[in-house]
This record gives structure tokens, C-alpha cells and sequence, in this order.
């Protein structure tokens, strides 16, 4: 196995031992995790995402040659393409991250320049923090900085979605490019997915709260195909819908008293998918309203309401989620907590009192191992900023 790189200074040293000699910049792109807002991305709705302090980390120097050497140190892996023709690698292979993000940079018509490039991560791949956006970021960014290229930050973001949508064939909502290039220490960022129009949001500051992320170690085997199935079932339920109320496009345009008055167009089902979705969307502006007024307790009843619906009527948590969550809700000093990502597996988060974080980690650590004999991987996190150089 390769030694773990963990910090620039470590990076910095592994891309000299590779390339011959040190890298002209070290960039980071956050991970992140989502407070509330789930499933509403691809319904048109709200979202309220942190960049998180859990990484990758990018070295790159100039080439001056049109090729591009990338090596996974995590991996101990080396892959190159030539900017002259980029074609795909095979389904599934790391690379296309970097290959979709080099292929429409291009297409936009920015001239890029051929780079040596090692990168590392602490962002758990396959846990739903958003490691693949990261990497993507990463670099786009090192492109921009080294190419000398001017490209606003949402743009950088969006660019990164297709390169995701074309290259690597996830169709994912724009949340995770755009808090990974947009996020700022010490706040959530409320993205609207209709307009992208977004604003930050202060966090509790100091010891009032933490964010606390409990990995249950499972990974999201069902995940695919029931994020396709939960989002035609959406689809579903607008046509539905749109027959009660004209005009409607998303889920996002119906309100919960509009939802309520003809809940019964709809078969049991796709009635249950869109009450999450369209509760959701409310519970995420009531929860930014929550923030701003400075209210972690109704904060936290928020986040319990979005698991229990993410369980009950998306269908989307895991026993293992359950039980991490619950434990979490049993902490004197937890606000709340809740599944967060597609579901099926992945990580919770919780809010979390300053003074009960390390009595939190023991008792949820205590009551996973009981129930699933393992013990999870659990992150206090704090809120850092989007994409940069070091």
C-alpha cells in the first residue's frame, strides 16, 4: 500500500520524487457535506451544503509539451492523455475526472497548457462527501492558475458538472461542484438549483455547535439505480400534478399547503417521493432562517424531520444510517442529525454542542458497534473555503 499523503509539505516531497524536481503550485479543493436540502437538487430546489476541512490536495507544475502525466498517490497510480486528442479511458477508470474537466475547458475555448500533476486525498471516496467534485476542482483550478486563465468561480463549477455528466457519466446536481469552488470558512452556502443563484450563511461561531460526520462504512451499492428511479418517480409526480396545478415544471413550484389539497391525484408511492421533496425544500429556507436568527434548536428539529422523511417517504436510509442517526438524537447536546448524500449508505451529520463532542463520538461509536459490530469513522468538521492554492 502507498504511504498516505496528508498535507502539502508531504505532496510537495512525493510529486519531487516523481517528476524530478518540486511543483510550481499545491491546490486544495474541499469535500463537503450537506446540512439540509436532500434529493432537491435535481427537483429544481434548495440546498445548504459547507465545504468541509477534508480534501484533495493537487500538485501540478508546467510541461512544455500538450501531455498531461497524472499520478494517484493514494492509488500508486499513473495515467496520461495528450490535450491534442482526449478520449475517454475505460468505464469507471479515475482519470476521466480529469480528462472530462481538460475536454470541456477546451470546448469553451481556453487554450491549456500540458501539466505534471500528483494528487492526494482525505475526503473517504464513496462516502458521499463529494471526493470526485473535489478532484475536478482541483484541476480545473490548477489549470486556471497555471494557464493563467480567467474564469469566474461558478463558471469553473458548471464546467466541472459537465465534465461529470460527459466524461464520467454521473448525472449529478451542480451542489457539489458549486460549494467545492464556492464555500467560505465558517459558513453554508444556500444554493437555489433553479436560478444557481446562492448566498452565504454564517454558522454558529465558536464552541456553540460542531459538525460532526459519522461514516457508516457502508458503501452505496443501490444508490444508482434508486437515485434514477427516485428522480423518474419525481418526474412522475409533476405530470400528476400539473393536471391540479398548470404551470408547474418541478416539484420546487408546488407548496406544501398546494401539495396537501391534491396529495390524492397521486398513488401511494410517488405521493410519498414528492411529500419528502416538496417538505424538504420548505424544512431547508426555514432551516437558513434558523441559522441567521441564531436558533440551533429549531435548527436541529429541522434536520430530525429531514431524516425521518428521507426514511419514511424517499425511502432512502439504511439501518446503519438509522442507528447512527438515532444514537445521535439520544446525545444530551446534540441538536440534530441526519442522513446526508443519496442514501443507502454513506455518512450522517450532526450538530453538535462544542462541550458534548468527544461524549457524542463515544456513545454513537458505543451503540454502532453493538448493533453492527464495527466502529464508524467520525469527523468534526469545521466549514473552510472553496477551492484555492495553498
Amino acid at each position: 500500500m502507498p504511504t498516505p499523503v496528508v498535507d502539502s509539505d508531504s505532496l510537495r516531497h512525493r510529486f519531487a520524487e516523481r517528476f524530478g524536481a518540486p511543483p510550481a503550485l499545491v491546490v486544495r479543493a474541499p469535500g463537503r457535506v450537506n446540512l439540509i436540502g436532500e434529493h432537491t437538487d435535481y427537483n429544481d430546489g434548495f440546498v445548504l451544503p459547507v465545504a468541509i476541512d477534508r480534501a484533495v490536495f493537487l500538485a501540478a507544475s508546467l510541461r512544455d509539451d500538450r501531455r498531461v502525466i497524472l499520478h494517484a498517490l493514494d492509488l500508486d497510480a499513473t495515467d496520461e492523455f495528450t490535450l491534442e486528442t482526449i478520449t475517454r479511458a475505460e468505464v469507471g477508470h479515475w482519470s476521466n475526472y480529469q480528462r472530462g474537466v481538460a475536454a470541456v475547458l477546451q470546448a469553451q475555448g481556453y487554450d491549456l497548457p500540458g501539466l505534471n500533476v500528483a494528487f492526494a486525498g482525505t475526503v473517504p471516496v464513496g462516502a458521499g462527501l463529494s471526493s470526485s467534485a473535489a478532484v475536478e476542482l482541483a484541476i480545473a483550478w490548477a489549470w486556471c492558475e497555471l494557464g493563467e486563465l480567467s474564469i469566474e468561480r461558478a463558471a469553473l463549477a458548471l464546467a466541472c458538472q459537465r465534465a461529470e455528466h460527459e466524461y464520467v457519466g454521473t448525472q449529478c446536481g451542480i451542489m457539489d461542484q458549486f460549494i467545492s469552488a464556492l464555500g467560505r470558512r465558517d459558513y453554508a452556502l444556500l444554493i437555489d438549483c433553479r436560478s444557481l443563484d446562492y448566498r452565504q450563511v454564517p454558522l454558529p461561531g465558536g464552541a456553540d455547535a460542531r459538525i460532526v460526520v459519522c461514516d457508516s462504512g457502508v458503501r452505496r451499492e443501490l444508490a444508482a439505480s434508486a437515485y434514477n428511479e427516485r428522480r423518474a418517480q419525481c418526474r412522475q409526480a409533476v405530470e400528476l400534478l400539473r393536471a391540479r396545478l398548470p404551470g408547474i415544471t418541478a416539484l420546487r413550484d408546488v407548496t406544501v399547503e398546494g401539495f396537501q389539497a391534491h396529495a390524492e391525484a397521486l398513488p401511494a408511492v410517488i405521493r410519498r417521493r414528492a411529500r419528502h421533496v416538496i417538505t424538504e425544500n420548505a424544512r431547508a429556507l426555514e432551516a437558513v432562517a434558523a441559522l441567521e436568527n441564531g436558533d440551533l434548536v429549531r435548527f436541529g428539529e429541522l434536520m430530525k424531520a429531514s431524516h425521518r422523511s428521507l426514511r419514511d417517504d424517499y425511502q432512502v436510509s439504511c439501518a446503519e444510517l438509522d442507528t447512527l442517526v438515532e444514537a445521535a438524537w439520544a446525545v444530551e447536546g446534540c441538536y440534530g442529525s441526519r442522513l446526508t448524500g443519496a442514501g443507502f449508505g454513506g455518512c450522517t451529520v450532526s450538530l453538535v454542542d462544542g462541550a458534548a463532542v468527544e461524549a457524542f463520538r463515544q456513545a454513537v461509536s458505543d451503540a454502532y458497534r453493538r448493533k453492527h459490530a464495527r466502529t464508524p469513522a467520525i469527523y468534526v468538521c469545521t466549514a473552510e473555503n472553496g477551492v484555492g492554492r495553498i
